[in-house]
């Protein structure tokens, strides 16, 4: 097994590492992932230690169900560095998440970033305006370490 600079798997594309956040689907249930108002509100991906740059972007599996709902992706504190609010509905199966117009297919030029993003900095989803009640999306984060201690962990998968 190859190991990378932080004796870690090798897990890499074009020198990128790649770590995938797979959440269950949106219910927008009390507390669940999708409801605008309870405690999953800014729902944790990615974990991050030491510093890391990185390019993050979303796929859709299935439709995202809403009424007015929108989702962004950032960070805690900024939580639409990413990804501005995009309305759920204009979020469709097969769809890449890179901007607030989805698309099936698209270039790592237009993937967001890089960004650096500093350790101890989760990395989540926000629903917001109404909940999101159908539809799954799940994230591909490439990165690249900074510092040595420098990881990115997806919280679910």
């Amino acid at each position: 097994m190859i190991l990378d600079s932080n004796a870690k798997p090798f897990r890499a594309l074009d020198s990128f590492n790649v770590a995938v956040a797979k959440p269950t689907a949106f219910t927008g249930s009390a507390n669940e992932r999708g409801d605008k108002d309870g405690t999953n509100v800014s729902f944790a991906l990615f974990t991050v230690t030491g510093d890391v740059l990185l390019r993050i972007y979303g796929v859709c599996t299935t439709d995202l169900a809403s009424t007015t709902g929108t989702v962004a992706l950032g960070i805690t504190g900024n939580t639409a560095l990413f990804i501005a609010a995009t309305t759920a509905t204009a979020i469709d199966q097969n769809e890449i998440w890179n901007d607030t117009s989805p698309a099936i297919g698209d270039t790592l030029a237009s993937i967001p970033g890089p960004f650096v993003i500093p350790n101890g900095v989760d990395i989540v989803e926000t629903v917001a305006t109404a909940d999101v009640t159908g539809g799954n999306i799940y994230y591909v984060c490439l990165w690249r370490p900074l510092s040595n201690d420098a990881d990115v962990v997806p919280v679910v998968s």
